[in-house]
């Protein structure tokens, strides 16, 4: 009888550490005024996006999701409100765990996300592309403002055109200066993909090694390899 004990407390350990490795990040979530819905973890797989975890909310606005990671990589937290309303929030998520902390109102604007050490960089980046968008609204009012009053001084293209250039040398120098990070081939590849091969390359030769063989590393160097042929 004890050998048979023995066997089974074996195969509950292997067990439980199976579900441990599964489980090598998680995700806890708060969104204030749901009541009744359905959360997904999701990643992206070349255009598809794959479910990872879900849960149905019946009441209680706090939960919980789980899926095993490799590496760090972007993920999506996608709140279905079952009322034909869509949300989704964007986060860099990495092995252990990741607090989001929202509201049913405005989901995507609210989030506050409490984690990974490379979604302090990549929220530190967002806060400068921000300041852009804000400029770029100010563009288009003096554009509007301009036209009402026929002035032809004023050239909206070209304003544009030169604050699009500063928001990719803002990208291409960030990613340079964080090349420890993975948000950095992150960045090159969503961001900037269609800036020169040049920048491209400056970015990817920044990068420390460990990073280089990182997820976005590797899509990096391949991107590049396509554009030399």
């Amino acid at each position: 009888m004890k050998p048979f004990l023995v066997v089974v407390l074996a195969l509950l350990m292997i067990s439980c550490e199976k579900d441990q490795s599964q489980h090598d990040f998680t995700l806890k979530g708060y969104v204030k005024g749901l009541k009744k819905g359905t959360v997904y973890l999701q990643r992206q797989q070349d255009t598809i996006m794959v479910t990872l975890d879900s849960l149905e909310i019946q009441g209680n606005p706090n939960f919980e999701l789980h899926s095993a990671l490799d590496e760090a990589e972007v993920l999506f937290l996608t709140l279905d409100k079952n009322d034909n309303d869509e949300g989704t929030v964007v986060f860099f998520a990495d092995k252990g765990t990741t607090e989001i902390n929202s509201t049913l109102k405005n989901f995507n604007y609210d989030a506050k996300i409490k984690g990974s050490k490379q979604q302090e960089v990549l929220e530190e980046y967002l806060l400068m592309m921000s300041k852009f968008s804000d400029k770029n609204l100010e563009l288009i009012q003096q554009s509007l403002e301009a036209s009402k009053a026929n002035d032809t001084t004023v050239s909206f293209e070209d304003n544009y055109n030169k604050l699009m250039k500063r928001k990719y040398l803002y990208t291409i120098n960030f990613a340079v200066n964080h090349p420890d990070s993975e948000v950095s081939p992150y960045l090159a590849i969503s961001e900037i993909p269609n800036t020169s091969t040049k920048f491209l390359e400056e970015i990817y030769n920044a990068l420390t090694e460990e990073i280089k063989t990182s997820r976005y590393g590797l899509k990096l160097k391949e991107l590049i390899a396509e554009r030399k042929v």
